[in-house]
Parts: structure tokens; sequence; C-alpha cells
């Protein structure tokens, strides 16, 4: 199965999102849907997960990494994992849902407990190396 996430940095923070489902936070981003290119995949999980009111440019997404992973939702399900980066300033204002619980704008000092295993594994110790967040 093929998923997306994308990276969205202020302040040498990473916005992650927690989902009512779940326990921990995750990326913004989901499954790739048949017809789907990643790309247009990580677009449309943004417009979704962040709501109506939050404004970037569909133009500034980038194909930062991509990884084999397990689904942290069940621990076994393989799946193909492409991470875009936002090169520009997130704005407008980030709404809750029926799905998503709360958003957090993320560096370390927040602790690694409250992260996704994609994101304790893959995407912070990448983005700490690479010094997009503190």
């Amino acid at each position: 199965m093929d998923v997306v996430g994308t990276m969205f940095f202020e302040n040498k923070k990473l916005l992650i999102d927690k989902p009512y489902k779940r326990q921990t936070y995750q990326m913004i981003g989901g499954k790739v849907e048949k017809g789907e290119t990643p790309l247009q995949a990580a677009i449309r999980e943004c417009h979704e997960e962040l709501g109506s009111e939050a404004i970037f440019d569909e133009n500034l997404f980038e194909l930062e990494m991509e990884f084999d992973e397990i689904a942290t939702s069940d621990g076994k399900t393989p799946i193909y994992f492409y991470v875009f980066k936002y090169n520009g300033i997130l704005t407008g204002k980030l709404n809750v849902s029926n799905e998503i619980e709360s958003f957090k704008w993320y560096d370390t000092s927040c602790g690694m407990e409250i992260l996704s295993n994609t994101l304790k594994n893959e995407v912070v110790p990448y983005c700490v190396s690479k010094k997009l967040i503190n």
C-alpha cells in the first residue's frame, strides 16, 4: 500500500496531527487512492486534514523521502511511504474535524512517546539530521 505524508515547518517545528482513532500523533497524510499520483494524494490529504481555512500553494510540494515501513495502525501491513516537504509558509487557520482531534507544532522537546512509528523511526530523525527541527 502506498502512503503519503507532508512536512510543514514553522520556527524549526514540524506540524503533526492526532486522529481521534489513534493514541499517537502522525504526519499530515494518508493512503494514495486508485488513479492518484503520490503528489495528488498528498495535496488531497492536506486539504482534508488541515481544513478549508488552511492556505497553502499546491505548487510548493517537493518529494523529500521515500521508504518502506510497517503501518502504525496494525503493526503488520507493509507500506511504501512518500514524504513531501512543503517549501512555503502554511497560513490561515487549521480546523479540527470528525477525523482530526488536534494539531501540534513538534520539536524534540515534546518527546518521542507521542509519535507514530513513522515519525519516531524515520521522519523526526531525518528532520533533526537536516536541521529542519530543533
